[in-house]
């Protein structure tokens, strides 16, 4: 299951609003098909991991990350009829999906077909995986990433505004390959005229893989640009992941609403003084009130940087 759980992460940011799902099919100690789920959605990664293994997937077991889908779509046959025709011994599930097209009518289907079915496999290491697509089926909107860089004091601007650069090039590297695999990216439209952000992804071999840029707030948006007027407005987006990348208002905005879901905060070995700060009141009433609220998951050095990632706390 760590196997597809990795397969799955090709997917990420590219699937639309499809899970990115990973499948593995192992037959006599050795694999003999795998798949992900492609571009856009489809082929989903049973159909891959099947059509290469063939005949072989009789008898064998596999492995998904994901249940089966049962619904059927103008795009392709459901995974749970492919799978259940395929006739493999056993399937090892990591998660239920709660979409309610198939939420145990995949399980169901497969036991009917008399496949044994094993479910719950590294379970929460696939609801970090699926964060995003469980985020908008279970919550409505997307799973929020919210971005900060900023110096040891916490400041993202000098006094004038003047923010070029304040990290390195290997942390905007590392933010580069985190906007590849989001879906959208929003910025408040004071940094937008301020600014002028790109939003883009710059780095060769991934700059086929562009998010959609949206902006926060009242104005207008430019050509490829989409426009939200709120916050709450998200969930309007109908995508699984959004990554929120400045400015200090927005964040504000964001985490007062309590629609952060991780926060990537990289800082830089400068101080800045009096500056612009990353963030303004979010509503914190007594200080005990902070503590607890989040965990740290990640943390290592981008070159002379620091990245941390905290995740909401449960």
């Amino acid at each position: 299951m760590a196997a597809a759980l990795s397969l799955a992460e090709r997917g990420v940011g590219r699937t639309g609003q499809n899970p990115s799902v990973g499948c593995i099919i192992v037959k006599d100690d050795h694999v003999v098909g795998r798949g992900w789920t492609q571009p856009g959605g489809r082929p989903h990664a049973e159909a891959m991991a099947l059509a290469q293994a063939g005949e072989a997937a009789r008898g064998g077991t596999i492995y998904v990350t994901l249940e089966p889908c049962a619904h059927m779509s103008q795009r392709g046959p459901a995974c749970a009829q492919l799978v259940a025709a395929a006739q493999p011994a056993r399937v090892v599930i990591a998660l239920q999906d709660p979409d309610p097209r198939t939420a145990g009518a995949g399980i169901a289907a497969l036991k009917a077909a008399g496949i044994a079915v094993t479910t719950d496999v590294m379970a929460s290491q696939a609801r970090q995986s699926l964060a995003g697509f469980l985020s908008r089926i279970e919550s409505g909107r997307p799973f929020v990433t919210l971005k900060i860089a900023s110096s040891l004091d916490g400041q993202i601007a000098m006094a004038d505004g003047s923010s070029r650069w304040i990290t390195g090039d290997v942390a905007r590297a590392h933010s580069h390959i985190e906007r590849a695999r989001t879906d959208a990216i929003l910025v408040g439209a004071g940094t937008f005229r301020a600014d002028a952000p790109q939003l883009n992804v710059r780095l060769s071999g991934l700059d086929a893989y562009q998010p959609r840029r949206i902006m926060l707030g009242s104005a207008d948006a430019p050509q490829g640009w989409e426009v939200i007027r709120t916050p709450q407005d998200i969930a309007k987006l109908g995508c699984n992941t959004l990554l929120v990348e400045g400015g200090a208002a927005t964040a504000t905005g964001f985490l007062r609403d309590g629609l952060v879901d991780r926060l990537m905060l990289y800082r830089a070995p400068i101080l800045i003084g009096g500056g612009k700060a990353c963030l303004n009141d979010i509503g914190l009433a007594h200080l005990n009130d902070a503590h607890g609220s989040w965990q740290l998951t990640d943390s290592r050095s981008l070159g002379k940087d620091r990245l941390e990632v905290y995740e909401k706390a449960n």
